[in-house]
């Protein structure tokens, strides 16, 4: 006898032995042991899945000579016709060949004759979408009032084609992908009974491969068979679909995690040599992120049916849970981006160095070039740095200062070839520039001193130099200054005292004071915000207060309607105040008046915003 593929010799005869599907099957039994029969069924979904097997498996079970039943004894002589494809009333149409209309009449002329030797007569047709619509008219009066003795069985892996007045006359069962742990454990019972070793790894990678499709899988295995030499093997199988082996996923993952560029690169380098699937590669990438993000949140829920569980945690104990999330974002988008990288290592390698760059930045990452503190002093034994050179780190260094302190530096008077001209004396009380005061101290070497006759002045705080401006000085509070009552009517500059930003800062921007005393500072939130708040934020706001208070406060939310303007509401009504202002001004404008009435334009207010 000749050899029968997987696929057909396995196909299952009874429910009992179909792997999956239990949505359908609890459905389709309940329906035959109760007796409850419909005249038509529709079973949808894509390709391998079950639809064709589970049709037949009905017809069985509708025409058992032991009776209706859930559990066909399979060896009657309807049952054996059916299994052999040789029933005289189990009438298959492959739509997809027989779309006219004259073949749907012939059809449907000898529907009404009695069945030959079975108790119903079962038309099954498969890819029924295909069937043009004059051939859906013609079948609708039928299958809305077929006689009692004819059952329709469609199969269709696009329902969107289908009509819906067929849709409506069939009830409709929708099978799903099967899981890659279904997939596995049917090939394990066919391979043990086939008495052909395997390697449960090996299994895996068909499953995986099989993308939801049990036909699918059971083809694979035969060419894994074959190229096996009569054994299914994880190298072999990996050989013969092209994959990569999952350790080299964690090798790249270890490199990115430990920022370490040379190893990543290289681990690159030697993955190009099997000219594999970048983009299977970083779906393998993104599967364990997953993985990982799973055993972070709830370890319980991590199994180990890709046999990497304990590659996972050890991984997870050396990542934030924030980071794998980052980690998976920038892969997610990685993916997309591939096809337009000028070729797919180069798209992959940035991705990955991408993900070490932005991915895993420490909390306690290098500040800023503005953040750091300058050094004040030159060793001893430094030479003195030229002028020319001097004066550009000297201009940056300022720069920075006042960047720190949140104002604009005023202009350095120049000389033509660049350098800072050089104070006039006076006999004055000298000004305090914490510019001048912030470039002196990083271009005047250690060993200089101040002249006698004119002491250096005290020099500000770094981070809070002296404002220039005078309406700014009025603006800015005293820092000695007492801050006000914890009252709702202050809570706009008690907020803005704290200088709390982020989404902290921003919720608390949203709340309005209910209730200050004893130290207790309760928070009231709209319901639409208080979705938002968590224990970080409720600790980041109480953290701010007690620092600018100077003692401990608690802090708690509740929601409900704000009883003062919240500190975003006022912000909102100064914005369209202003606003306001500028689109008067700009309306009463002379030029723009003129340029209206002289070109017959008109003012786009949209347009118009506040001066900064």
């Amino acid at each position: 006898m000749s050899y029968q593929v997987l696929a057909r010799k396995y196909r299952p005869s009874n429910f009992q032995e179909l792997e999956g599907q239990q949505h359908v099957l609890q459905a389709l039994i309940n329906a035959l042991d109760n007796n409850r029969l419909h005249h038509a069924y529709l079973f949808t979904g894509t390709r391998g899945t079950g639809k064709t097997t589970i049709a037949r498996i009905l017809a069985k079970c509708l025409n058992c000579e032991a009776g209706v039943t859930s559990t066909p004894c399979g060896s009657c002589g309807s049952c054996v016709e059916i299994a052999e494809g040789r029933s005289v009333d189990l009438i298959e149409i492959d739509a997809a060949s027989r779309t006219g209309v004259d073949h749907m009449r012939e059809l449907l002329d000898n529907v009404q004759y009695m069945p030959s030797v079975s108790r119903y007569k079962v038309y099954l047709i498969d890819e029924v979408h295909m069937l043009s619509t004059s051939s859906f008219n013609a079948m609708l009066k039928t299958l809305e009032e077929p006689p009692e003795h004819a059952k329709f069985l469609f199969a269709t892996t696009d329902p969107k084609k289908l009509p819906v007045t067929v849709l409506s006359r069939s009830l409709q069962f929708n099978l799903k992908n099967l899981t890659p742990e279904q997939v596995v454990h049917y090939l394990q019972q066919v391979l043990t009974k086939e008495d052909i070793a395997f390697e449960e790894a090996a299994l895996w990678q068909l499953g995986h491969a099989a993308d939801g499709s049990m036909r699918d899988a059971l083809s694979l295995t035969d060419q894994a068979i074959s190229y096996g030499n009569n054994a299914v093997k994880e190298a072999e199988v990996r050989a013969m679909l092209g994959s990569i082996d999952q350790g080299e996923v964690f090798e790249l993952l270890e490199a990115i995690i430990a920022q370490d560029g040379a190893r990543l690169l290289s681990r690159v380098a030697a993955l190009a040599e099997f000219a594999p699937d970048y983009a299977g590669v970083l779906d393998s990438l993104l599967a364990v992120l997953h993985r990982m993000a799973i055993a972070g949140a709830v370890p319980d829920a991590l199994d180990n049916s890709q046999g990497d569980k304990a590659k996972v945690e050890a991984l997870v104990g050396s990542v934030s849970p924030e980071q794998v999330q980052l980690l998976y974002q920038i892969g997610l988008i990685g993916v997309k981006d591939l096809p337009y990288a000028p070729s797919q290592r180069v798209g992959f390698e940035m991705v990955l160095l991408r993900m070490m760059s932005f991915g895993l930045a420490d909390e306690g990452a290098p500040t800023p070039p503005s953040a750091k503190p300058a050094k004040a002093t030159q060793p001893p034994q430094a030479q003195a740095t030229p002028a020319s050179q001097a004066a550009p780190s000297s201009q940056t260094a300022a720069k920075n200062q006042v960047a720190a302190g949140h104002q604009s530096p005023p202009k350095p008077s120049v000389t033509p070839n660049g350098d800072e001209a050089p104070k006039a004396s006076t006999s004055t009380k000298p000004q305090s520039d914490p510019v001048a005061d912030s470039a002196k101290a990083l271009t005047e070497p250690e060993t200089a001193k101040p002249e006698p006759a004119k002491p250096e002045p005290a020099k500000p705080e770094p981070t809070k130099p002296e404002p220039t401006n005078p309406e700014q000085a009025k603006a800015e509070p005293a820092k000695s200054a007492e801050p006000p009552a914890l009252a709702a009517e202050h809570w706009p500059e008690i907020l803005r005292l704290t200088g709390l930003g982020g989404i902290s800062g921003s919720l608390a921007a949203h709340a309005s004071l209910s209730d200050g005393r004893n130290g207790h500072c309760v928070l009231a939130l709209g319901e639409q915000h208080a979705k938002l708040w968590n224990d970080d934020h409720q600790g980041r706001i109480g953290a701010a207060l007690s620092e600018l208070y100077g003692r401990q406060i608690k802090v708690s939310m509740k929601v409900g309607a704000t009883s003062q303007p919240t500190p975003n509401e006022l912000d909102e009504q100064q914005r369209q105040k202003k606003q306001a202002k500028a689109i008067e001004e700009i309306s009463q404008d002379a030029n723009v008046q003129r340029l209206i009435e002289g070109f017959g334009g008109k003012l786009d207010l949209d347009s118009v915003s506040p001066r900064a």
